[in-house]
């Protein structure tokens, strides 16, 4: 049975993702061919922005579907701390800090795959977050993640100081 703290990764066709959403949950196209043609394979609701406590769900319920998972690349800003590994399921998971922006996280399976997701923010509303969601796991979506948070109002979170 899984962890009920744990995201919940949905194969989906577009729709599903209008089912109730909460934060600590991932929706995600997993198409692991060549031939992408979405900028986005997926999106990702954390409940925080402490990654450390965030991101092992994540990578747990990714690696059931894409098998072990090698890298993850974030934003140092984005993240109230970025270490540079954590013990995920006993598998040593790298994280690399990348200017990629803070609605953005890249996931490395092996040297060559890579899929990227949309990161909504912590603080996004229920409807935005989905809205932002479905546009995020669209097949043939060309949208860049900064611009789907700005179209469905999911605005940033302000900025630390």
């Amino acid at each position: 049975m899984p962890d009920p703290g744990s995201p919940r990764v949905t194969r989906l066709l577009p729709d599903a993702v209008h089912q109730a959403v909460k934060p600590g949950t991932a929706v995600v196209r997993l198409q692991t061919t060549h031939d992408r043609r979405g900028v986005l394979d997926g999106a990702w609701w954390p409940c925080s922005r402490d990654i450390a406590a965030e991101l092992p769900a994540l990578i747990s319920a990714l690696t059931e579907y894409l098998g072990p998972l090698t890298r993850v690349g974030l934003d140092a800003g984005a993240w109230d701390a970025l270490p540079t590994r954590l013990l995920v399921d006993d598998r040593v998971v790298h994280i690399d800090s990348f200017p990629v922006g803070d609605d953005t996280v890249l996931i490395t399976r092996s040297d060559q795959d890579l899929f990227s997701l949309l990161v909504i923010p912590p603080h996004a509303t229920p409807e935005a977050a989905r809205t932002a969601m479905a546009e995020a796991v669209r097949a043939d979506n060309i949208t860049r993640a900064e611009q789907i948070l700005i179209d469905t109002g999911t605005d940033r979170a302000a900025p630390k100081t």
